[in-house]
């Protein structure tokens, strides 16, 4: 890798992709963005322009799909590989890039920035021998409003580290990562436990994205309602619940923090209230499901959880009839 210019491949360019695409793209990286559809085919002949409120971006870029980016590239044509799909289609992917993977016979490092908290696992299990590295992008909103035109908002932050077991890579290779990352305007913090943080991180997805969906609110309306608000903080607690699954200890504290945070965050449409209003698939199991997975497997009620899954599952069905 040189210490200049990083290459960086991003699977699954939509809204969070492509911010962090532009940015590092605009620190002189070489990005390729992996989209599909009328996003895709916009990328291709207009570029892609990004506002953010301290940045903008407009700019031809290098954009294909899947199948041609197996075709016109090698593994070791990249540094790293940006994760940035949907957590419902996690394993599909992970699927595609095996046999690709296996014909080069090269390790590849992939950073996962997705909601929920088995991505990760199920990379390691389809890809053995890849280094997988845990993320997390924070305090940020990013939507695409129209093909090839992303809106974002927030901090932006990453929070990045080594998945338990993972083929291994030393510290110091984090650490050049996010010097790169955090020149590139992208702030970036490393830690030694990146499950923990997934579930923080999932404190706010189970308590917002599934409510946000139903009632069509943003986080601070959601948050600031006198109903919707102890709703929210009682998703959250059930998170907090069933975590001792995974041996990680989530706190009152750790629920008091993100509450907080979410409350006090600008703004945001969330990403399960996007895809539900535009009639995609939802990362309903991804969230809710690993809530009431783990709520079974140690016989613990999580019925708020149990609620909002059923009323979203319900609604789901419905467009199908």
């Amino acid at each position: 890798m040189s210490s200049n210019m990083l290459k960086i491949a991003i699977i699954g360019a939509g809204g969070i992709g492509c911010y962090y695409g532009a940015r590092l793209q605009s620190a002189n990286h070489k990005v390729v963005y992996i989209a599909r559809g009328e996003h895709l085919d916009a990328l291709t002949s207009s570029g892609l322009t990004l506002t953010h409120p301290d940045f903008t971006f407009k700019d031809n870029v290098t954009a294909c799909s899947l199948s041609t980016f197996f075709e016109q590239y090698e593994p070791n044509d990249f540094d790293i590989y940006l994760l940035c799909v949907k957590a419902n289609i996690t394993e599909e992917i992970a699927k595609e890039l095996q046999p690709w993977l296996k014909r080069f016979q090269q390790t590849i490092t992939i950073i996962s920035l997705q909601n929920g908290v088995d991505n990760e696992a199920i990379l390691k299990k389809h890809l053995p021998d890849s280094f997988v590295v845990g993320g997390l992008a924070v305090r940020i909103g990013g939507h695409i409003s129209e093909p090839g035109i992303v809106q974002a908002k927030g901090v932006a932050q990453l929070i990045i580290g080594k998945w338990p077991h993972a083929n291994e890579k030393s510290n110091s290779q984090l650490t050049a990562w996010s010097l790169i990352f955090q020149k590139a305007k992208i702030p970036t913090q490393i830690v030694s436990n990146i499950r923990f943080e997934l579930w923080r991180k999932l404190l706010i997805n189970n308590g917002v994205n599934p409510l946000s969906a139903l009632t069509g609110l943003d986080t601070k309306k959601l948050t600031h309602h006198p109903r919707f608000g102890k709703i929210v903080y009682q998703l959250m607690k059930e998170v907090a619940q069933v975590s001792c699954v995974e041996h990680e200890v989530i706190s009152t504290k750790d629920v008091d923090e993100m509450y907080k945070l979410i409350r006090t965050f600008e703004p945001i449409k969330t990403s399960m209230l996007v895809d539900y209003e535009k009639g995609r698939a939802l990362e309903l199991d991804e969230i809710c499901g690993a809530v009431l997975k783990r709520s079974q497997i140690i016989n613990v009620s999580v019925p708020y959880t149990e609620v909002v899954y059923a009323l979203l599952e319900h609604e789901l069905k419905k467009r199908v009839i």
